[in-house]
């Protein structure tokens, strides 16, 4: 499968490459099985994102997907940025390889962890340990809740879309 012109254009002219110094929001992913590794910076105005920047190491899927994102949520507001997917990248990017798909998942997890930084930052809540989580609370008839707003959340969610935090999901 050939990438699609999209994917190629980003491939070969991202944009927002780079490293936001002093960033309002930082998230940092990576795949250990392909070696693909994303960090996304963000500087935030008024809810929104004003500036974000990104740096991939890995394929040229990873490379255009980092850009997409970036792309995708200049400009939005937190909330509306958060409600950026995978499935939502690749709407944009068009189809990706099989064994490429994992980098839209990737951008969409390292946008979410940016933002989720910046509100842990905002809120002096800054983990000492990139591993820690904060779990989210399980209850009645297992619906499952987030711990600082108590919205309901989707099993699946990593973060709160309702104020935006990262969740774990241990039950």
């Amino acid at each position: 499968m050939q990438y699609s012109e999209i994917v190629m254009d980003h491939f070969k002219n991202p944009r927002n490459m780079g490293k936001i110094e002093d960033p309002d929001g930082v998230g940092e992913v990576g795949n250990p099985v392909c070696g693909d590794m994303m960090t996304i910076t963000i500087k935030v105005k008024d809810d929104r994102i004003d500036n974000i920047k990104f740096e991939t190491f890995g394929c040229g899927a990873a490379i255009a997907v980092s850009s997409m994102v970036t792309e995708m949520a200049k400009g939005k507001t937190l909330e509306e940025a958060l409600k950026i997917t995978n499935k939502t990248i690749l709407a944009q990017v068009g189809e990706l390889p099989k064994n490429e798909l994992h980098c839209s998942h990737l951008g969409a997890e390292a946008l979410h962890k940016a933002i989720v930084n910046y509100y842990a930052k905002k809120e002096g809540q800054v983990r000492k340990r990139k591993d820690e989580k904060v779990e989210h609370i399980s209850s009645h008839q297992g619906h499952c809740y987030c711990p600082y707003c108590n919205f309901e959340l989707i099993e699946e969610m990593p973060f709160c879309v309702s104020c935006g935090k990262s969740t774990s999901h241990n039950h």
